[in-house]
């Protein structure tokens, strides 16, 4: 980086165009000559800063959910979903450490500066989507745990603000240890109360087992099909925001960039690590439906969100066994839920503030210092939360908490949209020698399910949008819906037409130059 592009640290904000994350950028050193395990040790952590993404408090509710309605039926589109992040995360760490860039920044690099800034827009909103889940979650277990009123509680997160701005005077790595500690936090949660209920482990494997029942639009149950259930598990599951954090966490380790077989270490052990973390990941996803079977009568949970899981579980009524009534009569399952989802907020919180970081910098060179970039970004979150609380503080406990589920589900919407724009990019870039070089590249069979995973997944969000859509609109505005719908999809199609040709543009700019 020049010194021009050096950000100028007094300013509140400031041009950024050098490396991603510099202040943690090629800053955690890794030990020479040392057994795989005690390399594998010292690149450990960006795995499960990204793992944490796919366990948080948006998941939560349709795996739950799903099991309720349809057992087992559903594991399998757990599992599809954490094969295609494997490969998507796999992808998005190998073009950070190869090409010293993260995903936004290597998309600003190959198009426009107007469609960088439109790509930043849809990621920021996905983003703020995803603040919302945490927002509710965190909020909501403060008010479960220590009965702290909900609009209280939303004004609390905020100050989280402060826990990150103590989190990064200790350094990354500890940032890396603190996250894998919620996690185990959460993981022994979901272990103990599945522990307990005794599922039937033979339907769980079998589960696991991909069939057309899994898509089919029939039975409805509870106003779900299990497509429908399908549809939200993998919309709550595979995120934009965390290839972009991946591409850049990934860079954190301090080796060689100019030895390609130091590289290739770097890709073989960054590719262990992110796999384990998000096994992990998918786990603790096939803990949450396997409760939904197993820890409660069939059909007994008749509200889904947050406030009626914790409710459910301090019921004795309505556990599936004996063992289970008992633990639930002492409170300790209903409890430990609220401590997991408080974790799981936390977790998310930082992981959300460092990707809004490195798009911001990366799509529009524009630098905020941390604790601003993420107060700004966690009160424009809040709104929403505030608005739904206020406007429902009249009604029953019921129909709050089911508009409070509303918002949340309804959120997640702009994860479909933005969701393509962060994968066709991926793909094509780590397909390409221009990015890579001829050995790093991706090999014939990873570029083929990477388009398969791009095709099916844009497929599944476009067909799924006029359904979320739909949801936001009174029954009475069916037709303003629909036509909202049609141009959202036209929308996505015309700016992912747009990308592709702007990608496909600057590569043969590049070529005949070279």
């Amino acid at each position: 980086m020049t010194d021009n592009n050096k950000p100028n640290n007094h300013q509140f904000i400031s041009y950024a165009n050098g490396k991603s994350l510099e202040e943690v950028n090629d800053t955690v050193e890794i030990p020479k000559g040392k057994g795989f395990f005690k390399t594998l040790l010292a690149y450990s952590g960006p795995g499960a800063l990204v793992a944490v993404g796919y366990m948080d408090p948006g998941n939560w509710s349709t795996s739950i959910t799903g099991g309720q309605n349809f057992q087992y039926l559903l594991m399998s589109v757990i599992l599809l979903s954490s094969l295609i992040a494997m490969l998507l995360q796999y992808m998005a760490a190998k073009l950070g450490i190869v090409s010293q860039m993260d995903l936004a920044q290597a998309i600003r690099a190959r198009t426009s500066k107007s469609l960088g800034i439109v790509l930043w827009i849809m990621t920021e909103l996905a983003i703020m989507a995803t603040d919302i889940a945490e927002v509710l979650g965190a909020a909501i277990a403060l008010y479960l745990l220590f009965k702290i009123p909900l609009i209280l509680a939303v004004f609390i997160t905020v100050l989280d603000v402060f826990v990150l701005l103590l989190l990064t005077k200790v350094g990354f790595r500890k940032i890396e240890a603190i996250v894998v500690c919620l996690i185990f936090v959460i993981l022994f949660v979901f272990v103990y109360q599945v522990t307990l209920s005794n599922p039937d482990w033979g339907g769980v494997v079998a589960g696991l087992i991909p069939s057309s029942k899994t898509v089919a639009e029939s039975p409805v149950v509870n106003g779900m099909s299990p497509l429908q259930g399908a549809l939200g598990i993998i919309g709550a599951t595979v995120m934009p925001h965390n290839l972009y954090l991946h591409s850049a966490v990934s860079q954190t380790r301090k080796f060689d960039r100019e030895d390609e077989e130091e590289v290739a270490n770097a890709i073989k052990f960054t590719a262990w690590d992110s796999n384990i973390q998000l096994s992990l990941a998918f786990v603790v996803n096939s803990l949450l439906l396997i409760m939904g079977v197993a820890v409660f009568k069939n059909g007994s949970v008749e509200d889904p969100s947050f406030f009626g899981l914790y409710e459910a579980l301090s019921n004795t009524d309505l556990m599936s066994n004996g063992v289970l009534a008992a633990a639930a009569k002492t409170g300790i399952l209903s409890t430990l839920f609220a401590v997991a989802l408080l974790a799981s907020g936390q977790n998310s919180t930082i992981t959300g503030t460092l990707t809004g970081q490195v798009i911001m910098e990366g799509f529009v060179h524009m630098k905020l210092p941390l604790w601003a970039r993420r107060l700004i970004t966690r009160l424009i979150s809040v709104v929403p939360v505030l608005i739904c609380v206020s406007m429902t503080a009249n009604q029953s406990a019921i129909e709050q908490h089911e508009a409070l589920n509303d918002l949340m589900n309804n959120s997640q919407i702009f994860l479909a949209f933005a969701l393509p724009f962060s994968m066709l990019p991926l793909v094509i870039m780590t397909g390409s020698s221009l990015e890579m070089g001829d050995r790093f590249k991706n090999r014939i069979w990873i570029n083929v399910l990477g388009w398969i995973s791009i095709l099916t997944l844009t497929f599944l969000n476009l067909i799924n949008i006029p359904k979320e859509i739909h949801s936001m609109f009174p029954a009475s505005q069916s037709g303003l819906a629909d036509i909202t719908a049609a141009l959202a999809v036209i929308l996505i199609i015309a700016i992912l037409i747009w990308t592709l040709l702007e990608l496909h543009s600057s590569k043969v700019k590049i070529k005949k130059s070279n």
